[in-house]
């Protein structure tokens, strides 16, 4: 954990295929430790291929080898496999009123591209895990619905991710003009959610990403 800690602080500090300079007081108030503690980790980084260093007055200058590199893109491909395994977990909260209208309109193209005849409304939920939508769907390839003009008003495209509630098939949708924050998703189902799995404001929900 001190490697980690300790690469990742050299890291912010800009030491990526570049040499950071920082004093040792500096890097211990930034990891909360006595500077001879940092002294005792840099020697170990160093000794094992992490780090390159020179000392220039009161500055040490620091950078990541490859070796330090290939480490944090390892872990962060592990790290992504373990927590983004389409997994969404929500709280329940009141939308706006006009998802029923929404959803009416694109009714046929839903039917069309994504095999079920939406009730008219969605289900909203405020992302608590991962830490917005397009996290939890960034590997995900979307289906696209297309846009289309009915008496003279533009209905534009919307991007739609198949996803499961409780064993019930769905889909999030996100318009292209949206108005909805990052940390909102809109839900699409054949059945009312709300009344099919007795949920109600503040109801924690989770959804599993159909890939």
């Amino acid at each position: 954990m001190k490697k980690l800690k300790l690469i990742l602080q050299i890291a912010k500090n800009g030491a990526i295929g570049e040499k950071a300079r920082i004093t040792l007081r500096e890097l211990a108030k930034e990891l909360k430790v006595s500077p001879q503690t940092v002294l005792r980790w840099l020697d170990e980084l160093e000794k094992e291929g992490y780090i390159t260093r020179t000392v220039e007055g009161k500055k040490t200058c620091i950078e990541l080898t490859d070796k330090a590199l290939m480490y944090l893109e390892e872990l962060y491909e592990q790290l992504s496999n373990v927590l983004y395994q389409g997994v969404i977990i929500g709280e329940v909260i009141s939308g706006l009123g006009e998802g029923a209208y929404y959803v009416r309109q694109y009714a046929p193209l839903i039917k069309e591209y994504l095999g079920f005849e939406p009730y008219p409304g969605t289900l909203n939920i405020k992302i608590i895990f991962p830490k917005t939508i397009f996290d939890a769907l960034c590997n995900v390839k979307p289906i696209l619905i297309p846009g289309f003009v009915k008496n003279g008003r533009t209905f534009g495209d919307v991007r739609a991710y198949k996803v499961k509630i409780n064993g019930i098939e769905g889909a999030i949708v996100i318009p292209s003009r949206t108005i909805h924050p990052p940390k909102i998703a809109e839900i699409i189902a054949p059945i009312y959610l709300r009344k099919k799995l007795n949920l109600k404001d503040g109801s924690r929900i989770k959804l599993k990403v159909i890939r």
